[in-house]
């Protein structure tokens, strides 16, 4: 027998489709409604040196719009613009079939969604939704290493696990023991929360008093055969930046192998080696 369907709204549905992007939830949510989101692209400068784009996403009477440097990022905003007011109207609701709703009685005791909770927090909140990439892969066939970096809003969290899930859960760990302090029933902004420091500048590095780097403007940097890995990591611990390697699959056009490092700083910088073997790149 088929049981009846349950109200679901919108904050809830959040909080049960982890990992969803805004254009996904905002599209599966109006499937219910019968208004399909439709994107509109108001603006496409890309003559400049930073290019940029502004859309419009239009659900029955609510239109948002988004800009950034990219055409997806800016989908993404406009589409949480309107998940965001669809949110604060507390009358829209629809159904949806029971299975799909948690049953307590059936979770294990304990049992913890770190990704979900994080998601949950972001859009009570009204932070940006965070966003997961997969930096880095490698260990044997038996014993696989994933790491994956969590990002919301101007912030960063890396994240470790014998599965690209657990690599997502640990960095949404890091962020949710961030923020444990909060309270659900305030709405606070991210700022407010982790302070009003712009976080590792270049113009704060290139003053910084600290030990490390300061001896790394007094080093030679054409030195053959030195390790870099590990002054660059000491600098990293004592300025408060985070690293995150990516091997290139494909090698290069001279037939080198390839590496992306990536700091956390703000912005975030991303650097390109090249050498004759995956330490040396």
């Amino acid at each position: 027998p088929q049981s009846s369907p349950g109200t679901f709204s919108l904050g809830k549905m959040i909080t049960a489709m982890p990992g969803k992007t805004p254009i996904q939830v905002l599209y599966e949510y109006n499937m219910k409604t019968k208004n399909i989101p439709v994107y509109e692209c108001e603006r496409s400068d890309v003559q400049i040196h930073v290019p940029t784009f502004t859309f419009r996403v239009t659900v029955g009477d609510i239109t948002c719009r988004g800009e950034g440097t990219s055409k997806k990022l800016v989908k993404h905003r406009a589409a949480e613009a309107a998940i965001n007011i669809l949110k604060d109207n507390a009358s829209i609701c629809f159904a949806v079939p029971d299975p799909l709703m948690s049953d307590p009685s059936k979770q294990p005791k304990n049992q913890l969604n770190p990704i979900g909770s994080l998601q949950e927090l972001a859009f009570h909140h009204g932070w940006r939704l965070p966003e997961y990439t997969l930096s880095q892969e490698g260990g044997p066939a038996h014993k696989r290493e994933y790491t994956t970096v969590c990002r919301l809003e101007s912030f960063m969290e890396t994240g470790k696990g014998a599965s690209k899930k657990q690599a997502k859960s640990n960095a949404a760990e890091k962020f949710l023991a961030k923020f444990s302090n909060i309270s659900p029933e305030n709405h606070i902004s991210l700022t407010n929360v982790v302070g009003h420091s712009l976080g590792c500048t270049w113009h704060s590095l290139r003053n910084s008093p600290g030990e490390k780097i300061n001896l790394l403007k007094r080093s030679l940097l054409s030195i053959p055969n030195t390790d870099y890995i590990q002054p660059l990591s000491e600098i990293a611990k004592e300025q408060g930046f985070n690293i995150t390697y990516l091997d290139i699959d494909k090698l290069s056009a001279n037939g080198q192998y390839q590496c992306l490092a990536e700091l956390s700083t703000n912005p975030i910088t991303v650097c390109h080696g090249s050498g004759i073997s995956c330490s040396n790149a």
